[in-house]
């Protein structure tokens, strides 16, 4: 462990079906060539320990449709507002706490629905100018289709255009798919991408971008 490093925290957990145990064994495989030393844990009691969560350069939430305490919540919103880095993706960030709205507001976004399952779309880099999709290209993805409420203070990198079957009253629209922001003093990254583990390495820009994102994020 290098004092160099930033520190990182995966809180891997809740719906099994989004694998959250395997992409964070991959993420903290990744992490560390990022100038990351990364713990992982398997509980949000670890938000109820204040100087630890505050002591952190990135906080990775994977943890999809769990219960947060109004203390775990309200730790971990205060930990972002003083300056702690938020990185994550898919269901993992934006799906982790339905009835928390601080949570909700702090990550930008917040799950809907993925009209017609998982099918073929196409990621459309809006942004070629940002550090985090620098060099990237568009390129086509098989995977749930997020569709979210999203704040509009995002500063939106990657984008998608919804067509469905099932629900073709959203057919065209423009939805914001990978995001920044600020909270407070705190740097919020996210992608919509990320459904299964595998998809980071059948995509590998997806991978990329993430990474990108979570370096950026740290404070």
């Amino acid at each position: 462990m290098s004092s160099q490093n930033k520190q990182a925290l995966i809180i891997a957990g809740g719906w099994t079906g989004h694998e959250p145990k395997e992409c964070a064994a991959l993420f903290a495989s990744k992490m560390p060539s990022r100038g990351f030393d990364v713990e992982v844990v398997d509980s949000l009691e670890v938000l109820e320990d204040i100087p630890r969560i505050q002591a952190q350069d990135l906080i990775v939430p994977i943890w999809t449709m769990g219960t947060i305490s109004s203390n775990q919540e309200r730790n971990l919103v205060d930990a972002v507002l003083g300056g702690v880095g938020l990185a994550g993706f898919h269901g993992g960030m934006c799906d982790s706490f339905r009835g928390a709205v601080e949570y909700q507001w702090m990550t930008g976004g917040q799950f809907l629905c993925h009209p017609d399952g998982v099918k073929d779309y196409r990621i459309r880099i809006v942004n070629h100018d940002d550090p985090i999709t620098k060099g990237m290209e568009d390129f086509d993805v098989q995977s749930e289709q997020y569709y979210m409420l999203v704040d509009p203070n995002n500063e939106v990198l990657v984008a998608t255009t919804h067509q469905s079957e099932s629900v073709p009253w959203t057919n065209g629209v423009e939805m914001p798919f990978i995001w920044k922001k600020m909270h407070g003093q705190g740097r919020v990254f996210y992608s919509a991408m990320g459904h299964v583990c595998q998809e980071f390495t059948d995509y590998p820009q997806q991978l990329e971008m993430t990474l990108r994102g979570m370096e950026w994020a740290a404070r």
